[in-house]
């Protein structure tokens, strides 16, 4: 009974980890949208190696598949709810809160995308990050959160189980 309980327990950190992601995320679009304007701003430096940068994104991470045209959308919609369908699958069975929390965050930032989609046609990305002539791709919180639960997810897979102890965790602990 104790895998069901523990289950259970990181089931529920893995939604309340994605209802903070989806949350934070709405919330920061929509203070960059409706309160600052960014949108007529453009940019606006916030530090010396961070902007916030208004970007409109028709396709996925770092613009790929820009160029779907009209079934872009819909198509992007469609993978994206797949994955959080599958991510929800995961998360009931996954034995620690490192795996739970990751895959909350992943499938929070998805759906907050996909909000997006839905709403806008495109993603509001805003947040570029700067340095030493270094510049990246301008993100959002989901994106950020997608990224560091992918992250989260390859170091637990990475880790070396205790002896005694495949890599699921047998015994529910983290």
């Amino acid at each position: 009974m104790q895998g069901g309980v523990t289950s259970a327990r990181h089931t529920a950190l893995g939604l309340a980890a994605a209802a903070l992601v989806l949350a934070a995320d709405q919330a920061s679009k929509w203070w960059v949208r409706d309160v600052l304007d960014l949108e007529a701003l453009g940019t606006v430096a916030i530090l010396p190696v961070l902007n916030f940068t208004m970007v409109w994104n028709r396709g996925v991470t770092f613009g790929l598949l820009n160029t779907l045209g009209v079934w872009g959308g819909p198509i992007l919609v469609a993978g994206a709810l797949v994955v959080v369908v599958a991510l929800g699958i995961w998360l009931r069975k996954a034995q620690r809160r490192l795996v739970a929390v990751a895959l909350g965050g992943i499938a929070g930032g998805a759906v907050g995308n996909v909000i997006d989609r839905l709403r806008f046609g495109a993603v509001v990305d805003f947040i570029h990050a700067h340095a030493w002539g270094w510049s990246w791709y301008v993100f959002n919180v989901a994106d950020a959160a997608i990224v560091c639960g992918v992250a989260a997810l390859l170091l637990d897979g990475m880790r070396t189980p205790p002896s005694g102890r495949g890599l699921a965790g047998a015994d529910g602990q983290s």
